[in-house]
């Protein structure tokens, strides 16, 4: 469990501090659009959509991106996107899931594939490591939200499973389909969370050193650059040491 707390982490630090954010908007206008459009375009109706808009929002996507993301749901012509899960195994043996959302399964494909095998990966069949991970709900509060105690007993009250705190923040886990309940519950208690999403929750994890954790990064940064990526999960863990490294 440290491994994804830790990642999850790296992942919220790095989404702050990323340049090149039109690749993240474009990637949660994707996720909007194709909420909006499996279901109502109004995110109240639509547990889905209200909970990519949530995510789109404490990304700071601006409310027009937004908008126009929900209205390309109801025209004509926007694009069909498959939503595609990919398995496969990096360096040192870790374990990762690659969540895609495509208009070209081939191209995707082949993409990740290359990028597997450029970068010390293989990619696998489905399944062959998703028996490692489960499906969660993940919400994000930074530290000032609350102590561990006062920020576990809120979680507790509005359903979640189990918290996670540490000086970074805390991050509260809860069955996948709790997310929308959970959170909405959670906002009345702590407020506005950093980050609310669906994740796959390692229940095993590999240790790395800090040699393997900077190849492990590259595979996940190559992935995570392709546009028709959406997330990137892996089920390492390392040490303090080699974290602060990184």
């Amino acid at each position: 469990m440290a491994g994804h707390s830790k990642w999850a982490n790296i992942q919220h630090r790095k989404g702050r501090q990323d340049a090149a954010r039109s690749k993240l908007f474009s990637k949660l206008s994707k996720e909007i659009t194709v909420a909006a459009k499996m279901g109502d375009p109004d995110p109240e109706k639509n547990p889905r959509l209200r909970l990519a808009v949530k995510e789109a929002k404490s990304q700071s996507v601006p409310k027009d991106v937004i908008e126009r993301a929900i209205k390309k749901s109801m025209g004509g012509d926007s694009e069909d996107y498959e939503e595609i899960r990919y398995e496969g195994y990096g360096p040192g043996g870790v374990a990762v899931i690659v969540e895609a959302m495509t208009d070209n399964r081939n191209r995707t494909a082949s993409n990740v594939r290359s990028t597997f095998s450029k970068n010390g990966g293989n990619l696998g069949e489905t399944g062959s490591v998703g028996f490692m991970f489960e499906r969660k709900g993940e919400v994000i509060y930074p530290s000032s939200a609350g102590d561990a105690e006062t920020v576990f007993e809120a979680a507790i009250e509005a359903g979640a499973e189990d918290v996670e705190s540490s000086e970074d923040g805390h991050i509260i886990y809860c069955a996948d389909t709790d997310l929308n309940e959970v959170s909405t519950a959670l906002e009345e208690q702590l407020g506005e969370s950093e980050s609310t999403k669906l994740v796959w929750k390692p229940t095993t994890s590999t240790e790395l050193d800090l040699e393997g954790m900077q190849k492990l990064m590259k595979l996940i940064e190559a992935l995570e650059d392709d546009d028709d990526v959406q997330r990137v999960t892996a089920n390492f863990d390392a040490s303090d040491e080699v974290m602060a490294k990184l």
